[in-house]
């Protein structure tokens, strides 16, 4: 996407990391540059100042190389994280500056895995994507092939360049549903807008979604995979759900509560079902851990999908407008500064583009999707302590090495490391270190559960209990039940599982017991009150395309339709305004 430049290469500061060895080395010509320590060193010291700035000085790893091409074109290009590999920032700037505006274009690698992109010097500078085996070379910017302003002009999300090798990420509006177009005008344009849309909420989304499959004495549940064990429960009677798939074993929706069933045409994943009254009582019962469960949760559908990290990478997309970046209206006092636009010195993404939608090169890989977390403006602190210090702990998020919202200690986080490792604890100030080998994060909130420091074993968080205390939303009179998402991570015999969890309607506490029930040592909340913003769909490959299959039905009704009326995938089929998670077959 083109911007002009006007003050912003002049902010391209330099500057550098305090624990410049954390830094993994890079194969660029610009590595053997004596200033490298002082430039990380001034660049994290830009990243740390509480002061307005722009997203590219908000990357403390950044590394630029420039060059001069003909008539004095002047080219720099920017890696946003070296280590990742997959952001870059790509700034044209004519000699004849009064009759040509500078642009700076967002360009991402299509496969970092295989490309190392630089920009070469000499007389006539070029794009050089290098692998193990070959070396490639574009000049996009030359005025007789014109590919940045035909990639620009195409309107496309990702518009393909050099040859595929690389996509220009251009600007787009994401969908969204006439519900949320009406929820965000009445937040911001009508005072006391957000209390209109909290009574909405109280009024119609409480047990809006709920779902109690009926218990089917004398039944059958089927074949069960018993890898992943079984809930603990007082008693596993056969239940009727109504998952938008088919699974193996069984027929009709019949399962044997907390136990799992491998999904039909989607291998390394699996799908279980319970009511949180079922729970066993040595977890139910505990005191002065969670709420008392009242007939209405303890009778209402959880479903659960189970993924085997084995099998499959995650990623993470911001969407189009979603988290925003600029200040929640929650924080007091000393949480909130007035005197910077957004907790992090910055309330916009410019120059860098959200797009809402997976790769294309991706998307022969994806096995699912699921909805990210809160919106900004519900995703930091309103009670407790945690409103007044750390800007009001806005939730953090980052995409593809690319920092957007700095990562809060004391806040729920679910990240994957360069190395591929994937994540979910509490993040801490000791954390810091792992930056430089982050490649995504989301964080949301404080935890459902975490391990007991003595037995290891997950617990419920000290929030739990406490609706502003652990920011848990809900309606105006705090009334916590309602359509909720969470996620939680499992390990089963050295074997790693993240679990999404669908409750129909529930507060943290059933959240929190459930999670116990089914053993996960840690779980965070996702997001809340409609099954657009608790969507999750598996997909499976065609000949005639990419099919989604959601967890419940009625799911698809979010997603697109072509004019011919066959569904467009949600994430995958065009951009979304809000941000989301992904799964990949390895």
């Amino acid at each position: 996407m083109k911007f002009a430049l006007g003050g912003l290469a002049a902010c391209l500061h330099r500057g550098a990391f305090l624990m410049v060895m954390a830094v993994p080395a890079l194969a660029l010509a610009s590595e053997a540059r004596p200033d490298r320590a002082d430039i990380l060193r001034k660049q994290m010291e830009q990243f740390e100042a509480v002061v307005p700035k722009t997203s590219i000085e908000l990357q403390p790893f950044r590394e630029e190389m420039t060059a001069t091409g003909p008539d004095g074109l002047q080219l720099t290009l920017t890696s946003m994280n070296p280590a990742n590999d997959w952001w870059y920032l790509l700034e044209v700037e004519p000699a004849d500056s009064w009759r040509d505006r500078a642009a700076a274009y967002h360009i991402e690698n299509a496969d970092p895995q295989k490309w190392r992109i630089t920009l070469s010097g000499g007389g006539n500078p070029e794009l050089v994507f290098r692998s193990d085996s070959s070396r490639h070379a574009c000049r996009p910017w030359e005025e007789k092939s014109a590919e940045l302003e035909k990639a620009e002009a195409t309107g496309l999300p990702y518009a393909p360049i050099c040859g595929g090798r690389a996509y220009l990420r251009n600007r787009v509006s994401g969908s969204r549903t006439s519900r949320e177009a009406v929820a965000e005008f009445l937040r911001d344009n009508v005072v006391f807008g957000d209390s209109i849309v909290n009574m909405i909420k109280g009024a119609f989304y409480e047990d809006a979604f709920m779902q109690s499959g009926p218990l089917l004495d004398g039944a059958e549940g089927g074949d069960v995979a018993g890898s992943l064990g079984r809930a603990r429960l007082a008693s596993h009677p056969v239940m009727q759900a109504y998952f938008g798939w088919d699974l193996e074993g069984t027929s009709n929706g019949r399962m044997e509560a907390g136990s799992w069933y491998a999904i039909k045409d989607a291998p390394g994943i699996y799908a279980s079902a319970m009511q949180p009254g079922m729970i066993h009582p040595d977890i139910l019962n505990r005191r002065g851990e969670t709420n008392y469960l009242d007939s209405v949760e303890r009778r209402a559908d959880v479903y659960l999908v189970a993924f085997d990290l084995a099998e499959f990478e995650i990623g993470y997309e911001v969407g189009t407008d979603h988290p925003r970046l600029g200040w929640s209206s929650r924080p007091r006092g000393a949480g909130r500064n007035w005197n910077i636009p957004g907790p992090d010195g910055i309330d916009r993404s410019d120059p860098l583009v959200r797009t809402g939608m997976l790769s294309p090169s991706l998307t022969e890989r994806v096995a699912a999707t699921f909805t990210g977390g809160f919106k900004r403006d519900h995703g930091a602190f309103k009670f407790s302590d945690y409103a007044t210090f750390n800007h009001g702990h806005h939730y953090g998020f980052m995409t593809k090495g690319v920092i957007l919202s700095k990562l809060q200690p004391n806040l729920s986080t679910l990240f994957l490391m360069e190395d591929g490792s994937i994540h979910m604890r509490t993040w801490t100030e000791a954390d810091r270190k792992l930056l430089p080998k982050l490649r995504f994060a989301r964080q949301n909130g404080v935890p459902l559960i975490a391990p007991d420091p003595e037995t290891g074993k997950g617990v419920p968080g000290r929030f739990v209990r406490s609706w502003g205390g652990g920011n848990w939303s809900g309606s105006a009179n705090a009334d916590l039940r309602t359509l909720r998402a969470g996620a939680c991570m499992k390990d089963v015999s050295g074997r790693q599982f993240l679990i999404y969890a669908y409750f129909s309607t529930a507060t943290p506490s059933a959240m929190a017991r459930t999670f116990q029930a089914y053993g996960c040592r840690y779980a965070m909340l996702l997001d809340m009150n409609s099954q657009e913003h608790t969507y999750m769909a598996l997909y499976t490959q065609t000949n005639g395309g990419l099919r989604a299959r959601h967890l419940v039905s009625r799911m698809s009704a979010v997603d697109g339709r072509r004019r011919d009326g066959t569904p467009i995938p949600r994430f995958i089929g065009y951009s979304d305004n809000r941000d989301f998670f992904y799964l990949l077959r390895k």
